[in-house]
């Protein structure tokens, strides 16, 4: 049997409803913990919890996954280390971290590399996703899907950016991650790498100015109380793997696989629709609670975007030039 989740499999799981009584005979009664760091009311926690019941209903209730949320089960980067051991069956995580373990997906840190959501699905669904899916089976995983986290902004406490020497100065807390570090190095902020659950508390003190996300995090995790500004720079997309223990994968029958990528995909849709109808929602309300929200002019995120080109052509000889190219054919095919 392939160990990785061949493509065949994915476009006929895509139109599975539920499988026949024979299919289901080659599903074994199993309970799998699934954990994540975001909150279960986010959206990911929405999405999550559709790949659950889609799971539980191709399978006849015979596949039972168990939701750890919030970090319950650890950081992003400790829940995916547990999974490769195959402690924990499922991580959804952010695709900043897997760039420590497999380098191409710093594709996804770079700045400015989509303009919308349509341009990000034709790249994360298109041959770019399929290939950056299969390379975690090289790491002990195999990925299933990619939720969306969403697109990337800045909040502060200081003052509105609505260009990009305002970033100069500013303490902002980003991943661990050297695409990010290195971009607000590059515009003159004092980038600090923080685990996340440390963030709220950074910001309250002083410690640091300002953090970057999407409208969902910042939302969910009453940002709005120690932080003033959000400045909609959309200067990067997180999509969010869904992704599970190869030791797991390698020991399913080719109909269980199937019931995982299928779900995985039909979540997705759900996950994603339900977070772009929830960002106008967000936006409103962080509004009424007192965030001055403001956004960047397109001909002053062109010229963020040259001083950051240093920046992109360093790691496109990281990541590769033939898949950053991939990446610009799917983004081109959508206009």
């Amino acid at each position: 049997m392939s160990n990785h989740i061949p493509a065949r499999l994915a476009a006929a799981a895509l139109s599975l409803a539920l499988l026949s009584t024979s299919a289901l005979a080659e599903v074994k009664e199993r309970t799998l913990k699934f954990g994540y760091s975001t909150f279960e009311a986010h959206p990911l926690g929405q999405g999550a919890n559709k790949f659950v019941e889609l799971v539980g209903q191709k399978s006849g209730g015979k596949i039972k996954m168990k939701v750890y949320p919030a970090t319950q089960l650890g950081s992003e980067t400790q829940t995916i280390s547990a999974t490769q051991g195959g402690v924990q069956d499922i991580v959804g995580t952010s695709t900043a971290p897997l760039a420590g373990l497999v380098k191409e997906y710093a594709i996804f840190d770079f700045p400015f590399l989509f303009a919308n959501e349509k341009e990000a699905d034709a790249v994360v669904d298109g041959p770019v996703g399929q290939t950056l899916l299969a390379k975690l089976s090289e790491k002990n995983l195999a990925g299933l899907c990619f939720f969306e986290n969403g697109f990337r902004n800045i909040t502060n406490s200081k003052r509105p950016i609505s260009k990009g020497e305002d970033v100069a100065g500013l303490k902002i807390r980003t991943m661990q991650n050297p695409v990010y570090l290195e971009s607000f190095k590059t515009l003159g902020a004092n980038a600090v790498p923080m685990p996340w659950p440390e963030v709220y508390t950074a910001l309250e003190s002083g410690a640091i100015d300002a953090q970057e996300n999407p409208y969902g995090i910042i939302s969910v995790n009453k940002l709005n109380e120690v932080q003033k500004y959000i400045s909609v720079t959309k200067h990067a997309y997180s999509p969010w793997a869904v992704i599970m223990s190869k030791k797991l994968w390698d020991g399913l029958s080719e109909e269980e696989r199937t019931i995982f990528v299928s779900s995985c995909n039909e979540a997705k849709d759900f996950q994603r629709k339900f977070s772009r109808a929830e960002d106008a929602k967000i936006v409103a309300d962080l509004k009424s609670k007192g965030m001055m929200i403001n956004e960047l002019a397109p001909e002053e995120v062109s010229r963020i975007k040259t001083t950051l080109q240093p920046v992109i052509d360093k790691y496109t000889a990281t990541v590769g030039e033939d898949l950053v190219k991939q990446a610009q054919a799917s983004i081109a095919s959508v206009h």
